[in-house]
């Protein structure tokens, strides 16, 4: 799925995102609505992860979405 659609379905798809990635907040996945970069910013900062570990991981997920 592009981002595009992610973006459209954000609320859907906060669920998964919370599945995959538990250390998230409610809030902070709220307050990302949909913004790739956010996502990939946060996942960096929760699980101490350089940045291009964390765009895999989002392009992973991106790809079963």
């Amino acid at each position: 799925m592009n981002w595009d659609r992610i973006s459209g379905n954000w609320k859907q798809l906060k669920g998964a995102l919370r599945n995959r990635w538990g250390k998230l907040t409610d809030d902070e996945v709220e307050r990302m609505a949909g913004s790739r970069d956010q996502l990939v910013g946060k996942i960096q900062e929760r699980y101490g992860c350089a940045k291009d570990e964390a765009d895999k991981q989002v392009r992973e997920w991106e790809t079963r979405q």
